[in-house]
């Protein structure tokens, strides 16, 4: 999203839409025009759980591929309706359907409505259907209407979005913002009366987005899940121990990787996190807020060892410009959340370590007097995400956590 946001034509949908049978045609409800979407497909589904969305073709598993582990379980189906479509907006990043055009989302109302919304943003850098698996299967089951936004940037050059530091990020915060207030429009006109409870769910950089929703825009949601969310202060974010982790692990030092605050016990993913995430996010999120760091480069040397020049394993973040810090600051979190929050932290996770990020948040809003609105849920043997549950059976799957969080987020707002 360049400065400002401008009205871009509509693209048509490449693929072709599920044609529903009578029964499902009857009980999908009626279209409805998002507000301020430029562009939208309709279209009347017998399931709208990736087990259906997969054979029909409105899901793009590619976008949540790895997320979660393979032996978790299905619901039965759930028919409604899907809406996919796209605000406004002048980045290209989001290929999905054919369209190149940024702040895609998707919209889904099942036919047994409990009156609910759920609104979530992608995690990492990924797509609109990012969260299919790991939360939407869930929410729509229970009878939830869900909704998610691509954030507006996608994929690992996200940061080329946005005319200075910190834009790209501050636009995933405005896309959640748009797409809550569209979708309980939506929701409304759809069935008729209006949403009686929202709900902000995330994981990694959504779970960031759940804080800052309920942080800064409490009036739009009821409370929030937030699945071991990205942690954004000037004492605390990725470049306080990804660079420390960087210099250290292709050394051997594992004393200084453990200082760096990665858990005892989670050295047998370091070498998967190494080659994976912490190389590639350090350099791709230091671009964003400190672009020049190195030059004219684009995101850094990848791999580089400590004392090459401009290497982002010797970068010091609190040596950086006053406007490097300006930046982080315009999208980093307070504590002061307005409604009622789960986290949700695995002790083993080897990108987002639990003692540099969702342990310091509890402490924030504990120090913000919140604490009576914050319940928090520290998962032994959890990672970050549950990709490597398959391959490393010892680690504990946190979907199924996540699961459980919800039912008592919803048991816990209605009192």
């Amino acid at each position: 999203m360049r400065r400002g946001i401008t009205l871009l034509s509509a693209g048509l949908l490449a693929g072709a839409l599920l044609v529903p049978t009578a029964s499902a045609a009857r009980s999908c409800g009626p279209d409805v025009r998002v507000p301020g979407a430029v562009h939208q497909d309709s279209a009347c589904l017998a399931d709208l759980t990736t087990t259906g969305t997969l054979a029909s073709g409105h899901t793009v598993q590619a976008d949540w591929a790895g997320l979660t582990a393979s032996d978790l379980p299905a619901p039965a189906a759930v028919p409604g309706r899907q809406i996919d479509g796209y605000f406004p907006d002048t980045s290209t990043t989001n290929t999905n359907h054919g369209w190149n055009h940024d702040a895609q989302f998707v919209l889904r109302l099942p036919a047994r409505w409990n009156g609910g919304l759920v609104v979530s943003g992608s995690p990492g850098n990924r797509r609109q259907y990012a969260n299919d698996r790991a939360i939407a299967d869930h929410v729509l089951a229970a009878g939830y209407a869900f909704a998610a936004t691509d954030k507006g940037n996608t994929g690992a050059e996200f940061f080329t979005d946005g005319d200075r530091p910190g834009d790209a990020v501050a636009e995933w915060n405005h896309r959640v913002t748009e797409l809550t207030t569209a979708a309980k429009i939506t929701a409304w006109r759809h069935y008729g009366r209006p949403v009686s409870r929202t709900i902000a769910a995330g994981m990694s950089n959504g779970g960031y987005l759940v804080r800052w929703q309920l942080e800064n825009r409490p009036w739009l949601y009821d409370g929030g899940i937030d699945w071991e969310g990205t942690l954004w202060t000037q004492r605390d974010n990725l470049f306080t121990f990804l660079p420390a982790a960087l210099r250290a692990h292709p050394a051997g030092d594992e004393r200084a990787v453990l200082a760096a605050g990665f858990a005892p016990g989670s050295q047998f993913l370091w070498d998967y996190h190494h080659r994976v995430y912490w190389d590639l996010t350090q350099r791709i999120y230091r671009e964003e807020f400190d672009p020049g760091f190195d030059g004219d480069r684009q995101a850094g040397i990848p791999f580089c060892r400590s004392g090459t020049p401009d290497c982002d394993a010797d970068y010091d973040y609190a040596a950086r410009p006053a406007e490097v810090h300006r930046a982080v600051e315009r999208i980093a979190l307070t504590g002061r959340i307005g409604k009622p929050l789960i986290t949700l932290h695995g002790t083993l996770d080897a990108l987002l370590p639990i003692s540099r990020s969702s342990d310091v948040y509890a402490g924030m809003v504990a120090a913000t007097g919140r604490g009576d609105l914050h319940r928090y849920r520290r998962i032994e043997a959890g990672n970050h995400t549950d990709g490597l549950v398959d391959e490393f059976p010892g680690l504990r799957p946190l979907a199924p956590q996540f699961r459980d969080s919800f039912d008592e987020l919803h048991a816990w707002l209605r009192g």
